[in-house]
């Protein structure tokens, strides 16, 4: 069992990296920090993927030797939180007992409530409501509700994009977005379909969960896992606008750290650079409580004289991460040719087929590119796998086309040709191939999924920012048929046809 120690501190050059990374100019090994968040970050965490922790918010709040004794320290109730089967491998099991002042089953029953009409989970054939899109697709920047306006939190603020399957037979996956004005007051969330992959865009967002505190700001991303209830906030000094970002919803399966094979013990994203949150009991809200829970695409509430967050100690697997993407350990070829997007894999989401996963999340940032003698720019390609980009920061293009922007996205369905067809690309066949940065002052994320979407009326229709379809024709001028004008290739099939 690890107890991980929390940390403290922060330098001068940190709080210099950060106002860089505020005008889009940030690696984390810039920061020279004594800390392993950013100085707006107020919480302690543990560090390390996958471990088995504990943490406790008053010395001597942890049971020793045994989960539930007859009677808890300091009167507290035991409470196990379970996101696997009892009997599944030591490997794969998801389990953590909570020690709390009052037990979750404390509340009112639950009833039906006005949900979100944008939010949806089941994206099976036969819904008509659905739609296929076997090309591409690309939005601009989603909508962010004005603060003049009605509040919007965090649980009416979630708009689904598409996805795949079905929670009830737990397989398949959603992707959604998020954009809100206001925090959630006196509210809890649960999700008890699957996981929710958080990914901040714009705004700094302040989340407490069961376990303790995650503080997220844009290029971090946090893993809630099913059923675990939490509370977003927004900070709003660092969130003039509101918040903005984007969700992954799995089902039937959970985030892993990618096999890294040939590149030995580190790089990617590194286990001990995923932090968890420390016990952090709330003492401070009064009044009741609203428990939503959703299941499906329908939202349920109970109702509590007391808050959610009264975990005073907590040991387990099964707990909440945050990660910051500026972290990641990138890969490169230095010989030739351009690499494979997943080598850019920062987590991964198992389906059924072992060779073809539910989902890879990847991340593409300030890097050196130096491969020699080759075209550096990806190849054109027809992947099986569906591509859906979001950029975080940075400038405009890159993507799907030029109306890619960071808080938009693109869409390519599997086996769909696509390839940048610009003028700065199509000039890398003819460039002086020296060393040289990529992705400089930008960060965008990518998902790669064995699936192809099934996209809601939201998101070709009434989202308001889809943009158009249609392919410029002076992408075609960007690349003509040189071939046909090569004198030898001529030559050379003139007289092949001749032997014929």
């Amino acid at each position: 069992m690890c107890m991980m120690r929390a940390y403290n501190g922060v330098t001068d050059n940190f709080a210099s990296a950060t106002r860089e990374f505020n005008t889009r100019k940030f690696h984390w090994t810039d920061a020279k920090s004594k800390k392993p968040t950013r100085p707006e970050d107020p919480h302690q965490y543990l560090s390390g993927f996958g471990n088995e922790l504990e943490s406790e918010f008053i010395a001597g709040a942890l049971p020793i030797g045994q989960n539930s004794p007859q009677i808890c320290p300091y009167g507290l109730y035991a409470e196990q939180l379970t996101g696997s089967s009892f009997a599944a491998s030591r490997a794969n099991m998801a389990r953590s007992f909570l020690y709390r002042r009052r037990p979750a089953a404390v509340h009112t029953s639950l009833e039906r409530i006005e949900g979100n009409t944008t939010f949806t989970a089941s994206f099976l054939p036969s819904d008509d409501s659905l739609h296929v899109v076997p090309s591409q697709l690309s939005w601009r920047a989603f909508q962010i509700p004005d603060k003049s306006g009605p509040e919007v939190d965090f649980t009416q603020g979630i708009r689904t994009l598409g996805g795949s399957g079905h929670p009830n037979i737990r397989e398949g996956i959603a992707y959604h977005i998020y954009a809100f004005n206001s925090s959630m007051k006196n509210k809890a969330f649960a999700n008890i379909d699957g996981d929710f992959l958080i990914c901040a865009q714009e705004g700094h967002l302040n989340i407490t969960t069961e376990f303790g505190h995650m503080y997220l700001q844009p290029s971090e991303l946090c893993v809630i896992q099913r059923g675990i209830r939490f509370n977003v906030a927004i900070v709003e000094e660092h969130s003039p606008n509101g918040a903005r970002g984007y969700i992954i919803e799995t089902w039937g399966t959970k985030w892993e750290l990618p096999e890294l094979g040939p590149l030995g013990g580190y790089g990617l994203a590194n286990s001990r650079d995923f932090l968890h949150p420390t016990a952090s009991i709330d003492t401070t809200s009064t009044g009741s409580w609203t428990i939503i829970t959703k299941q499906v695409d329908k939202y349920y509430a109970s109702y509590q004289d007391h808050s959610p967050f009264d975990v005073v100690a907590w040991h387990g697997t099964f707990v909440p991460y945050k990660y910051d993407l500026t972290k990641f350990a990138y890969q490169n070829s230095v010989a030739v040719d351009h690499t494979d997007p997943s080598i850019n894999t920062v987590l991964t989401a198992k389906s059924r087929d072992p060779d073809a996963p539910l989902c890879d999340f990847l991340v593409f940032g300030p890097r050196w590119d130096v491969a020699e003698n080759t075209f550096r720019p990806p190849y054109f390609h027809r992947n099986c796998a569906s591509e859906f980009l979001a950029k975080i920061y940075g400038p405009t293009g890159g993507g799907r086309s030029e109306v890619f922007v960071p808080g938009g996205a693109s869409y390519e369905a599997g086996h769909t040709p696509h390839g940048n067809a610009d003028q700065r690309t199509m000039g890398a066949m003819h460039m002086e191939l020296k060393p040289m940065r990529v992705g400089e002052n930008s960060l965008t994320i990518m998902l790669e999924s064995c699936r192809s979407l099934m996209f809601t009326n939201w998101a070709v229709k009434d989202s308001g920012v889809l943009a158009a379809e249609d392919i410029p024709l002076a992408a075609w001028d960007l690349v003509p048929d040189r071939f046909g004008k090569d004198e030898e290739a001529q030559k050379l099939l003139r007289a092949r046809s001749c032997a014929m």
